[in-house]
């Protein structure tokens, strides 16, 4: 039976409450707020007459709360699905376009943030903040020699993916300290790399040159994996890599290797695959490596924008229509004839090229 109130659902809380206060303001949103810790058939009966589910980060998210195949096959109606910030690895996009559900994330709202996190590393490893503040706390017999950084002015610096992040990350590098930056992204061309100030070059050829490597593409079959052994080998003994994109994507046990045996000078890591990573995790014990517990992109700044973004976007979406970052175009068509069957208006077609 066709309705006019699109029932929304959230675990817990958003990442800033600017979110609800917009929902809240929205007379044709139903917003529900659940809880981990209500028992699950609670949940689920909620889940099950929901059109929208809000997953939360994956730090926050419980079991059986994500947007697996599962879910999906004990949530019939609902219509979208939409991630808390960039990333969108706790939603089976593919589980998704298969039963006619939209998916978005919030692409850009958070770039600044991780950006400057990313020049943070960059400074904080070349210059040897950490170390050298991990000895102080230890020994009143420091050896200032023994310490010397390096500067990041003029250096190489290659960014594996040049999305939001990537290219904040290439404006500031070259606009602050005069680097040259290459960037790896199969899916831009050369002429959109080198309007953002890189040289687009190939994976091996951006290792074997960059000063600091930094990853920045989303975790996927294509990169689950992909920084490990075969790139360390080909990077410079003097370089740096740093990940503030997705656990997964670097290979932590070879990247244990490598720092053990020298084969680079250190490495910064905002993620990992199992987070918090245990404390015995044999990467904590490098001083050359510098971790943090997934902040990069959390920011007041950041967290207010990513929860305004996901607002705007579910209004939207209920309005009829295409939220700006749609992770699954294909869906549209089906998602359409659901969303007409159920509210009785057929949302606004999907352009050539986007929304």
């Amino acid at each position: 039976m066709a309705t006019n109130i699109a029932r929304l659902s959230f675990f817990e809380r958003w990442l800033d409450p600017v979110a609800e206060q917009m929902l809240g303001d929205c007379s044709s949103i139903d917003l529900t707020k659940l809880s981990y810790s209500d028992p699950e058939d609670v949940n689920w009966t909620n889940l099950q007459r929901a059109h929208g589910y809000q997953a939360s980060t994956r730090g926050d998210m419980h079991t059986p709360w994500f947007a697996d195949a599962s879910l999906i096959k004990r949530c019939p109606n609902l219509l979208a699905i939409f991630s808390s910030g960039a990333g969108f690895d706790v939603i089976d996009v593919s589980a998704c376009t298969r039963a006619g559900i939209a998916v978005c994330n919030q692409a850009g709202s958070n770039f600044e943030a991780v950006a400057e996190h990313t020049l943070g590393f960059m400074l904080a490893l070349s210059k040897r903040i950490s170390v050298t503040d991990r000895q102080l706390r230890r020994s009143e017999t420091v050896d200032r020699y023994g310490h010397i950084g390096r500067e990041i002015r003029g250096k190489t610096v290659g960014l594996i993916g040049l999305g939001f992040v990537g290219k904040r990350v290439a404006e500031l590098c070259r606009g602050l300290f005069g680097m040259t930056v290459l960037a790896c992204d199969p899916y831009l061309d050369e002429a959109e790399i080198t309007r953002h100030g890189a040289r687009k070059v190939s994976l091996n050829e951006l290792v074997a040159l960059s000063d600091f490597v930094s990853v920045h593409c989303p975790r996927n079959d294509e990169t689950f994996g992909m920084i490990g052994t075969a790139i360390f080998e080909v990077m410079k003994p003097s370089a740096y890599l740093i990940c503030t994109a997705r656990g997964g994507i670097v290979r932590e046990d070879e990247l244990a290797a490598a720092l053990a045996s020298n084969a680079i000078a250190g490495a910064a890591l905002d993620v990992f695959l199992k987070e918090p990573p245990p404390v015995d995790h044999p990467l904590l014990a490098f001083d050359n490596l510098i971790v943090t517990p997934h902040i990069a992109g959390m920011t007041d700044e950041a967290l207010r924008e990513m929860a305004a973004s996901a607002a705007r976007q579910w209004i939207a979406l209920f309005s009829g229509i295409v939220p700006p970052h749609l992770v699954n175009p294909e869906v549209w068509p089906a998602f359409c004839e659901r969303f007409a069957a159920e509210f009785s208006f057929r949302p606004a077609p999907l352009l050539a090229g986007g929304a």
